[in-house]
């Protein structure tokens, strides 16, 4: 079912780039930062809170009919989770994993200067480094406290909204959106603990773009 909905998204995107008429089309590159708010999917159910950390990149825009065109960025984002002990409720376990990746997504704006937005479409990741911050387990013995991520390879979509103030040449942007990744980062097979273990996460970020035609 989630590989169904990863196919889904990528025809869409690229059935509506296709349909168009002729409208002066707009180019644009820029760059990103903001932050994310992540945690894990676990199955069985790991009690966590979120997990603060950093994202950025570089993007490419390019709006070929009015109100459509499609986006794709070159991003660094940390994702990772923080574990909370049910009995004292004090954080005790935290993992920080930190990605690049590669989103493909559908744009659909309204308006002329001031733009509200919608971004959706797949995405896809490779891990670079993993790094525990936190780690008062006591020579814990559960799976996700001493193994390293099995899969480093991760995929899935994301979308959200935002908006942008086109000033002459330049473009100012406020960009929230949510990744939900359909790759588990552990084993899922029989001889391990977890069903899945997908990563899932909220970024917010600012973005300032050049138009370049």
């Amino acid at each position: 079912m989630k590989h169904c909905v990863i196919i889904i998204l990528l025809l869409a995107s690229f059935t509506a780039a296709a349909q168009h008429k002729y409208y002066p089309p707009e180019l644009y590159v820029g760059a990103s930062f903001g932050y994310t708010i992540s945690r894990v999917g676990f199955n069985p159910k790991v009690k966590q809170t979120y997990l603060l950390g950093n994202n950025g990149g570089l993007m490419f825009r390019y709006i070929a009919t009015k109100n459509l065109g499609w986006q794709v960025e070159l991003n660094f984002q940390q994702r990772g989770w923080n574990e909370r002990d049910s009995a004292t409720n004090n954080n005790f376990y935290a993992r920080r994993l930190d990605y690049v990746e590669i989103p493909f997504m559908t744009h659909f704006n309204f308006g002329t200067k001031f733009r509200l937005y919608f971004n959706i479409g797949p995405k896809f990741s490779y891990l670079l480094n993993e790094k525990e911050l936190t780690n008062n387990t006591n020579n814990s013995t559960l799976e996700q406290h001493y193994k390293p991520v099995y899969n480093r390879f991760d995929y899935g979509f994301c979308g959200g909204p935002g908006f942008y103030l086109i000033i002459k040449k330049q473009v100012f942007q406020i960009d929230g959106r949510f990744n939900y990744s359909v790759a588990d980062i552990f084993s899922n097979d029989l001889l391990n603990r977890f069903n899945y273990s997908n990563n899932l996460n909220i970024s917010l970020s600012a973005a300032w773009l050049i138009n370049l035609k």
